[in-house]
């Protein structure tokens, strides 16, 4: 088990790596000046010559990449070209509001599907259609359009939620609660849609087996067979399809932290993109690919406790 974690950890350091150097090559392909758009149009060409020399614009790419990969190892991602502010700041004050986003969103998908899927499978009948309908329709419908109805009604008219803003946990867990409420609900519903659906067909699978019928004609409760052994067989698949839908859940909260206006990761990931600002998106990428393979590794170790085959592989 050691020597698995160890060639996963090594795996996701090599992805990293990789996903890092193709996005710092791929922004030299663009053809922008970041010293003119920093400068503005009034600026005269020797004052964009020094900002591309300050910059270190005027060496060769290799050279900046090479300088940029052995700084990033020690830890210092650079200084936004825009801001001047360091990136770890950057990145370290818009992680909590996207983490926030994301793990309540992928929390609650994960008690929601759970108990759809379960439901529409030992039930069935008009549970199960009303089930499959409804996932079709939520993964349909684009989870932005989803947020600004949740607002108008629950923010605007209702007056329940706030519209928009965030505010830390540590400054007040109520309102803090209160401000990410309907931004992950906006954004769980899709993958509560996609992973009901896998869950449901896991337990129609599991339910059939000949051990289950075993356990059942031993008089064991239905609860106990549902929960303890069931599920359990279940778990991986839908296990599975969850990590899957956590790493749409990173990309789908731009969007969302768009709608209500909360300065997170996504949020100053696109405007980096927009303004060019390559220090502060490759700091970016770095996080949201070491979250990726952080997430890819959890899963290998849930799977492992789920599956003890999984382990002796």
């Amino acid at each position: 088990m050691l020597l698995f974690l160890l060639r996963r950890i090594g795996a996701g350091i090599a992805l990293v790596w990789v996903a890092a150097t193709l996005v710092f090559f791929l922004t030299t392909l663009t053809g922008s000046d970041p010293a003119r758009r920093i400068l503005g149009p009034q600026a005269g060409p020797d004052e964009i010559a020094a900002k591309t020399r300050e910059l270190g614009l005027d060496r060769p790419v290799l050279e900046r990449y090479w300088d940029w990969f052995t700084s990033a190892l020690r830890g210092d991602l650079g200084a936004s070209w825009f801001t001047n502010q360091p990136v770890s700041r950057l990145v370290a004050d818009a992680l909590p509001v996207s983490l926030s986003l994301v793990l309540a969103a992928i929390v609650l998908t994960a008690a929601v599907s759970i108990v759809l899927g379960v439901v529409a499978a030992v039930r069935g009948g008009w549970l199960d259609s009303l089930l499959q309908g409804v996932s079709i329709v939520a993964f349909a419908v684009p989870n932005f359009l989803i947020g600004m109805v949740l607002a108008l009604v629950f923010a605007v008219q209702l007056g329940i939620f706030p519209a928009l803003g965030y505010t830390p946990f540590g400054e007040d867990p109520g309102r803090w609660l209160a401000s990410i409420t309907l931004p992950a609900v906006a954004l769980a519903i899709g993958a509560i849609a996609t992973v009901a659906t896998q869950t449901r067909g896991s337990m129609i699978d599991v339910l059939q087996q000949d051990y289950v019928r075993t356990l059942r004609s031993r008089g064991l409760p239905t609860r106990s067979v549902l929960l303890k052994h069931a599920l359990r067989n279940a778990a991986p698949a839908s296990l599975t399809v969850l990590s899957l839908q956590f790493i749409a859940l990173i990309s789908g909260a731009v969007v969302i932290e768009k709608v209500f206006g909360l300065n997170g990761l996504g949020e100053r990931a696109t405007a980096a993109a927009g303004q060019g600002d390559v220090p502060l998106v490759l700091g970016i990428v770095v996080l949201a690919v070491v979250v990726v393979v952080a997430v890819n590794l959890l899963l290998d170790l849930a799977l492992g406790w789920l599956n003890p085959k999984v382990r002796l592989a």
